[in-house]
């Protein structure tokens, strides 16, 4: 549920921060030290309410509606505490010496009182609304709403798929019932364990499926179960028990066996026999750990098939010397073609010449996924065979996603890929709607902009950067994206999101106006519910100019600008107060772009000019004092503001030109420096 875990994504680093206020800021909080820990009370309680609802699949309109009211207030409590954080920081911003600065301290102080009024009264505001928001829980009576919900497994089909309407399994099918089958070491004769990952809809269940009838005939017993993402074991145990050929003495009394008894019963049917045993989507490596004890090491060559999104799951289930990981891989540009056209006319011959060049845009959307595929031709199945309508749904199927029963299959399968991620990572996943298709995102971009966003905390002993790693490669293991430039280390050093992967997330990002996507057929701004608090530009023209004319940007926490053209339409910064992440990598037309009031964005964590052709960096940049990430590789600046010391917060400087007009020497003042990256002839 994307409402609940972006909800969860605000609230859980709001109480953090409000926490690290009254630890660190005690002294000088005065007047409003009672109203923040009031506040921290209160969102702490309403966090935790939030998270019983992330069990909710399908939650009740009036969850939504109430969980994304407490998010927007969420969002403007952390503006007001951040706006308030500033004006305690500003004390470290100021110069000393001489009548002047008396007057300017004097004239300083007495603004900051009334700021401090003016921020104790939006609190006052705030806790108003936080009340009211707390009497709606019980007036919608939420806490009445049941959270187990019984659905159908959408894996199921993949069951039953007919022999005749597989596409490019065959070879993949072979080599792995070889492999099942051959016994190198002839009197040896262990278990082998073959786990098949890959991201939902690649076809890891069907692949599974046709080994298992291949090689099935040679095994004294076999058995096939779908694991959960939340296992009962004694449930599989019994499935496991019911498919073995057994006196029908042996299972007497069976429903009244304990999880432990059904293992124990489970492998002694099994101590002498060739077992061949096939366990479907397994989510964890300790659902794992609690399976395998059931399957003995009896020497009689027997064999089991595992299937998982995870691949640290496979490599735990194909672990040792008799252990095999298979990848799947998407169908190839031939094999596409041929699912779609075959589940559409009947025979991949027989597409008509005004719809090939519709169908190529369509495959490609799919990206080699045969849930994709087949799901999609079965919407156009029933669709007039004409152009026009084909290019309707082409251009509708990301909205398809929700609204179409034909590709309920398909948004379901990836959905549970979705629904098994943390709050945290959820957050993480569906920020990556912010680029366009087909864009490989470089971890450590992705890594320091999660950081500035907030989305990232400190986890046991490991710093932001070493968390925010983990989760990118927690998202590839989970097959949520795709890894891309693997380094000498074996680790990616990029990654691409899946075509519908993406279409979900977009999906899921404007359900809770997590993201706004401007140009290219995105989201329609001017349509949006709530306001804009993360704005991804990918296309600029006059009509998006005029809309954001019309918009309140105070609220926007990160803009991207992924258009090259035109950006002199962008509205002027000094509109965008709240931003964290000011991101114009690649934008060539940038120096086309009024940069006055960029030192107003004091909230300002990461920026990039990266690709740009800006020459000269904006001189007052030195009062954005909170300022961790400047990226100016592959730009034409040459020189630095000498007064680049004062970025006491700056973590990662990076530049990529021939020379500096600045003395190494004075870098060493920016004692938060963790990267440096210079080219120097």
């Amino acid at each position: 549920m994307a409402v609940v875990s972006s909800s969860l994504g605000v609230l859980g680093p709001l109480v953090g921060k409000l926490t690290g206020l009254l630890a660190n800021e005690c002294a000088r909080l005065k007047g409003v030290r009672r109203e923040i820990r009031s506040l921290r009370s209160e969102l702490t309680c309403m966090h935790g309410a939030v998270q019983k609802y992330t069990t909710l699949q399908d939650p009740d309109v009036q969850v939504k509606a109430w969980i994304s009211l407490l998010r927007e207030l969420a969002y403007d409590i952390e503006d007001v505490i951040d706006k308030f954080i500033h004006q305690l920081g500003n004390e470290g911003h100021q110069h000393q010496g001489g009548f002047k600065e008396f007057f300017r301290k004097t004239a300083r102080r007495l603004k900051t009182m009334g700021s401090r009024r003016g921020i104790a009264s939006q609190i006052e505001d705030l806790k108003i609304r936080l009340k009211e928001v707390k009497e709606l829980k019980s007036s919608y009576k939420l806490d009445d709403i049941p959270f187990e919900h019984s659905t159908v497994d959408p894996r199921l089909s993949a069951l039953f798929v007919e022999e005749a309407h597989l596409v490019g399994i065959d070879g993949p099918r072979d080599d792995l019932a070889n492999w099942m089958l051959e016994d190198k070491n002839g009197s040896i004769k262990d278990c082998k364990v073959l786990s098949i990952v890959g991201f939902g809809g690649l076809g890891k269940t069907t692949l599974a499926r046709e080994v298992y009838r291949k090689i099935r005939g040679h095994f004294d017993c076999q058995a096939f179960v779908s694991v959960s993402q939340k296992p009962n074991v004694k449930k599989i145990m019994k499935d496991l028990i019911s498919q073995m050929p057994c006196k029908k003495e042996f299972i007497e009394g069976i429903d009244t066996w304990d999880e432990n008894k059904c293992i124990e019963n489970l492998k002694e049917l099994l101590q002498d026999k060739r077992y061949l045993i096939i366990i479907d989507d397994i989510w964890s490596i300790s659902a794992w750990d609690a399976i395998k004890y059931a399957f003995p090491e009896n020497d009689f060559s027997s064999r089991i098939i595992a299937t998982t999104r995870n691949v640290d799951v496979a490599r735990s289930c194909s672990h040792g010397g008799n252990g095999r990981m298979y990848e799947m891989e998407a169908l190839n540009d031939l094999h596409s073609k041929r699912l779609f056209f075959k589940r559409i006319f009947g025979s991949e011959d027989c597409c008509p010449d005004m719809l090939k060049q519709v169908s190529n845009k369509i495959l490609k959307k799919c990206g080699g996924l045969p849930l994709a595929i087949i799901s999609i031709a079965s919407l156009l199945a029933n669709r007039p065979v004409v152009k026009d309508e084909w290019e309707r749904v082409r251009r509708s199927i990301g909205s398809a996603l929700d609204k179409n029963r034909s590709l309920d299959g398909m948004n379901n399968i990836l959905s549970l890929s979705y629904n098994d991620l943390s709050p945290n990572l959820k957050t993480c996943l569906l920020y990556l709607c912010i680029y366009p298709e087909d864009y490989v995102i470089e971890r450590n971009v992705l890594v320091r902009r999660w950081i500035a966003e907030g989305f990232i905390s400190e986890e046991r002993g490991q710093g932001k950067q070493e968390v925010a790693e983990n989760h990118f490669y927690e998202l590839i293991n989970k097959s949520m994206v795709q890894p891309v430039e693997i380094g000498y280390d074996g680790k990616a050093r990029a990654c691409q999101v899946h075509d519908m992967m993406l279409e979900l997330i977009i999906s899921k990002s404007v359900e809770d106006n997590f993201i706004s996507l401007a140009g290219h057929g995105q989201t329609d701004l001017a349509k949006r519910d709530g306001l804009i608090r993360r704005l991804s530009v990918q296309h600029i023209d006059q009509e998006l100019a005029s809309i954001l004319a019309n918009e309140d940007l105070s609220h926007v926490r990160s803009l991207t600008v992924i258009a090259s053209t035109c950006i002199k339409h962008l509205p002027r910064l000094v509109r965008f107060e709240a931003l964290r992440v000011l991101d114009f990598q690649d934008c060539k037309s940038l120096h086309e772009y009024d940069m006055n009031g960029i030192d107003k964005l004091f909230q300002l964590k990461y920026l990039s000019f990266r690709g740009t052709r800006m020459s000269k960096l904006p001189s007052k940049i030195v009062r954005l004092y909170d300022l961790e990430t400047l990226d100016l590789r592959n730009t034409h600046i040459k020189e630095l503001p000498a007064r680049i010391i004062l970025l006491g917060k700056l973590q990662h400087l990076l530049t990529e030109t021939d020379s500096y007009y600045i003395v190494l020497e004075e870098l060493g003042n920016l004692t938060s420096l963790k990267e440096l990256h210079l080219q120097l002839d």
